[in-house]
């Protein structure tokens, strides 16, 4: 008899047929595999979860990425002139400066006694430069207003929440000496109406207001903020500044410092995931191995009708493919669900505590397709021993098997 190839639609309805006449072993077998991809997918999700989180609180803004925070050492007692300024703007390689003074001050409120606060002088465009936002309320758009941290709010005995929101607040600040804490000068201006707060425990109690609002202009600044036209230039202009005496914080090296953690993190949490993958992989091994056992006579039979090698090969290779193809599918469908499950727990807590709603497993759309890639390929890799196995068997040898 001349050997005839099997067409794909035969390929693939002998392939289907173990799934009718032992669905219990397919389905525990595709169950275990959707198991370990579950468990790979939330693991994984876990870890970029983790890394949007931690780089979202520290890039709030995109032209923070490209901006530095320059300052003197605290030693030298050195600070920043108007007139210095002016050379930073002129610098070619500087798209934008914004300047910021810090001097102590007085906050107070109708029906409050007056607070000693750090205020904080700066320009509108600080918040755009400095990626930091207020928790609550918005940020500073050139009209008179404040932005306060809570722990002002807290001391005063008003709400730290949206209610506060446009409270009006007398705030003096006082100018000192560069070197010394002797008051030389005092600037205040009208109420100003609060604007936004900034929840962190950390912060200590400060008012942030835009120096256009003040009678009086800062007479020397402690940083500057230094935007980079690109950032090509970036790291050009951080050399020059750090030769020239300042220190140069950037807001790209805790990114880049952050993401390399947090990668190291999903890889550690890959491999654990991985290790349940490979449980699962050896689970289908074994019922594609107890499979070709069972099918022993049923090979005889395809190869005796003129089936070929090739063919009997890539008959069990599709049946494997299927099932990790399917297992694949099923752990999307469990890790993307346990996933939205956790979110969804997670930022009821969170809100119900006062915070915001968190998303802590985000799964990239790529990872889902090659994981899906992956979960068919470890199903193919599972079932070629038994397929060449199955391959080599002459139709003798599977009759007097059986």
């Amino acid at each position: 008899m001349i050997p005839k190839k099997l067409k794909v639609a035969e390929l693939f309805g002998l392939s289907l047929r173990t799934f009718r006449t032992k669905p219990q072993r397919a389905i525990l077998t595709i169950l275990g595999m959707s198991i370990g991809i579950a468990t790979v997918l939330i693991l994984v999700s876990l870890g970029y979860g983790l890394q949007y989180i931690l780089i979202g609180k520290l890039m709030t803004t995109q032209d923070s990425l490209i901006t530095m925070e320059i300052s003197y050492p605290s030693e030298t007692n050195l600070t920043i002139k108007p007139a210095s300024l002016e050379d930073l703007k002129n610098s070619s390689d500087v798209a934008e400066v914004s300047p910021v003074a810090e001097f102590p001050g007085e906050i107070s409120t109708e029906g409050a006694s007056g607070l000693l606060i750090d205020t904080r002088i700066v320009d509108s465009a600080y918040f755009r430069l400095a990626g930091i936002l207020p928790t609550v309320g918005v940020a500073l758009d050139g009209k008179d207003g404040t932005i306060v941290s809570s722990q002002i709010l807290t001391a005063l005995g008003a709400p730290t929440d949206a209610s506060a929101l446009g409270k009006m607040f007398d705030i003096t600040v006082l100018y000192q000496e560069e070197d010394t804490s002797t008051v030389t000068d005092v600037a205040s201006s009208a109420p100003f109406s609060l604007q936004g707060i900034i929840s962190d425990d950390a912060m200590a109690p400060t008012a942030i207001v835009l120096a256009s609002s003040l009678s009086k202009d800062p007479p020397f600044f402690r940083k500057v903020l230094v935007k980079a036209k690109n950032v090509d230039v970036l790291e050009t202009l951080r050399d020059r500044l750090l030769g020239e005496g300042f220190l140069v914080s950037a807001r790209i090296d805790l990114v880049t410092q952050a993401r390399q953690i947090t990668n190291i993190i999903t890889i550690v949490l890959g491999v654990f995931g991985i290790t349940a993958l490979i449980v699962s992989a050896i689970g289908m091994f074994n019922t594609m191995t107890v499979g070709f056992l069972e099918r022993i006579y049923e090979v005889g039979i395809l190869k005796s009708i003129g089936a070929t090698d090739r063919d009997v090969r890539n008959l069990f290779l599709v049946e494997s493919s299927l099932m990790g193809l399917f297992g694949g599918l099923g752990g999307v469908v469990i890790g993307l669900g346990l996933g939205s499950i956790f979110n969804i727990v997670l930022s009821a807590v969170a809100v119900n505590y006062g915070g915001s709603a968190i998303q802590l497993f985000v799964t990239p759309v790529w990872f889902v397709t090659v994981i899906i890639v992956f979960s068919v390929f470890i199903g193919f890799i599972s079932g070629w021993l038994p397929a060449r196995r199955a391959s080599k068997l002459s139709p003798k040898e599977a009759f007097n098997k059986r």
